[in-house]
């Protein structure tokens, strides 16, 4: 997780305007990323396009202002994260079902 967030920095010090990120939270644990969310808000106020592909929809929706969600290579939904939320597609590829078995 620390080699990742250094890996970050360093991709930084190039200054994209652009900077795309494919599964940044893989084996972070939940400290490591809460700081990775906090340094991606951060490099978003700072005018960088932040493109992110990762699986893990509470990191997902917490850093984004636009969502695109694939299943199986197909686009099932776009929108604002509040809106991928309640979206059925989405639920059901992703997020699951508050009345599916335990």
């Amino acid at each position: 997780g620390e080699q990742r967030l250094v890996e970050l920095a360093v991709a930084l010090a190039a200054r994209p305007r652009l900077l795309l990120l494919d599964e940044p939270a893989a084996g972070m644990t939940g400290a490591e990323k809460d700081r990775l969310v906090a340094l991606i808000r951060k490099i978003r106020g700072d005018d960088v396009t932040v493109l992110v592909v990762e699986h893990d929809m509470r990191l997902v929706m917490g850093i984004s202002q636009t969502v695109i969600v694939l299943n199986h290579g197909r686009v099932i939904a776009e929108g604002a994260p509040a809106e991928m939320r309640a979206h059925p597609e989405v639920i059901r590829a992703y997020l699951g079902s508050s009345d599916a078995p335990a």
